[in-house]
């Protein structure tokens, strides 16, 4: 699949709202799970969200859940992540990816298995 692109990211104040976007080339995205990870400084990848092809499925990490809400428009091939009542410890680069793959096995997939990233947006979180 042809590349992932992220923007929003920048600087907020905790208890901010943001909202992040991935742009999706090419006209498979609906043939695929979405999903957003983020890394904190000396931190590994972790998973925050995943969508399933028709959104009819979606995870999140508990962490997240409740103030994060992942959505997707397959005809403008777009993957949106609204974060709302933003935190310190949300800082990071926030990296869209897509798989083959259903979202619920993207929450466990191994970074370097699943298919197609992009190159991230950093996101932080301070006052």
């Amino acid at each position: 699949q042809a590349p992932l692109v992220e923007s929003g990211g920048r600087l907020v104040q905790p208890g901010d709202s943001l909202r992040l976007s991935c742009l999706v080339s090419g006209r498979s995205f609906a043939r695929y799970s979405g999903a957003w990870f983020r890394q904190a400084p000396e931190k590994e990848r972790e998973f925050v969200a995943s969508i399933s092809l028709g959104s009819d499925n979606i995870y999140y990490a508990d962490d997240v859940k409740g103030r994060f809400t992942i959505s997707r428009t397959n005809i403008r091939n777009y993957l949106y992540l609204q974060m709302n009542n933003l935190k310190p410890e949300d800082t990071a680069v926030y990296y869209c990816a897509t798989d083959r793959r259903t979202a619920q096995s993207m929450r466990y997939l191994a970074t370097n298995d699943i298919q197609n990233w992009g190159k991230g947006t950093l996101v932080t979180v301070s006052s």
